[in-house]
């Protein structure tokens, strides 16, 4: 069972925003994958992809023996997690200040070659 996986952490953008992009891809062929971040009009999409490339060039590494394409891999699991949030202010009318939160989060991709999902849903 081929697998391998990849985290970008501390991404300058709403974890929510990211969560979008994310559903489009689970449990996606790699190559279809690909193709729709890569034409995705979503900011999330171009830092979804280049960890998506990072996936496949980290199995790559691990497999040296064997070839490796895109074709005969799937996303076997996307999550996106919260990171620190910093707090700013932002000066309000009378006297006041109005709190600003700039999000960021953790994006981890795990992906996996086809063999082991259909030798999985034979169990």
């Amino acid at each position: 069972m081929m697998e391998a996986r990849a985290i970008k952490r501390y991404t300058n953008s709403s974890p929510r925003k990211m969560m979008l992009v994310a559903d489009l891809i689970r449990g996606k062929n790699v190559e279809r994958a690909l193709t729709m971040l890569h034409f995705s009009t979503k900011h999330a999409a171009r830092v979804c992809e280049s960890t998506l490339r990072s996936a496949i060039a980290n199995l790559q590494q691990k497999e040296e023996g064997m070839r490796v394409t895109p074709e005969d891999l799937y996303v076997k699991t996307v999550f996106v997690d919260q990171a620190p949030t910093l707090r700013r202010v932002l000066p309000a009318p009378m006297g006041r200040a109005f709190r600003i939160r700039k999000r960021s989060h953790h994006l981890t991709l795990v992906i996996a070659d086809e063999l082991s999902r259909t030798s999985r849903r034979g169990k």
